[in-house]
């Protein structure tokens, strides 16, 4: 029997590499997503072709009703739900001199508030199976702060509080949380860099370059195929951390 992962932030970037990832790796899955149905619908069909049944789910994770309905998509459709993966997303940087309380709020209720939802509901489901793998992907600069980021790097830096949290709370029941730290990773945002400023951060990072979409569902990939990793952060940069 093929497993389950729920996917979140699935309809392109990292999200969608990562719904191919796990397609390619026999498993079945629910692909969240809140804006961009056309390209949630390529990605669908992408993981079709790898052999996966695939459901979609639109809507926004922070809030808590949407989550509970996607994990209700899940268990219905599959019965069972092995991984869930919350890579949802948003961006939205300023210098804090000039970032709006709105702006602020936004990116956490997206991207930390949404991790907790879903965790929150797709624990009670991985409790009563007694087995389970979350994977959240946070960031660096969660872990080492961002100039014109203060509301992305505290909602990634609370993305990890959360993993080691539940990492604790739920490894009697046989589930293990973990996170990913990816660094500067080639999306579409970074696409729109001009190339001059791309080469100035290559120079910053050891392996002087960019790291792809690819290397980050590489290690979702191994996550999840791992039984006794829990509460770790593992950080995909390049070495611009160090």
């Amino acid at each position: 029997m093929k497993k389950v992962a729920i996917v979140t932030g699935a309809s392109r970037c990292i999200g969608k590499a990562i719904a191919i990832q796990l397609a390619k790796n026999q498993y079945n899955l629910v692909l969240s997503y809140n804006q961009n149905t056309d390209e949630a619908n390529q990605t669908k069909e992408d993981c079709e072709e790898l052999y996966a049944k695939v459901e979609l789910f639109k809507g926004d994770l922070s809030m808590e009703e949407n989550c509970k309905a996607l994990i209700d998509v899940a268990i219905n459709t599959f019965g069972k739900i092995d991984l869930l993966v919350n890579n949802a997303g948003i961006v939205k940087d300023n210098l804090i001199l000039k970032m709006s309380t709105k702006d602020f709020v936004d990116v956490i209720n997206t991207n930390l508030v949404s991790v907790f939802n879903c965790c929150k509901f797709v624990s009670q489901v991985m409790v009563k199976q007694r087995y389970g793998n979350i994977i959240n992907i946070s960031s660096v600069s969660g872990i080492s702060g961002n100039a014109g980021q203060a509301n992305y790097a505290s909602a990634k830096a609370g993305v990890i509080g959360l993993t080691k949290t539940l990492a604790k709370e739920l490894a009697k029941r046989n589930i293990v949380v973990n996170a990913i730290a990816p660094g500067f990773i080639d999306t579409d945002m970074t696409k729109k860099f001009p190339e001059k400023a791309i080469e100035q951060i290559k120079t910053e990072i050891p392996l002087n370059k960019i790291g792809q979409a690819e290397d980050i569902a590489s290690t979702v990939e191994f996550l999840a195929n791992s039984s006794y990793i829990t509460g770790q952060v593992i950080i995909v940069d390049g070495g611009i951390s160090l």
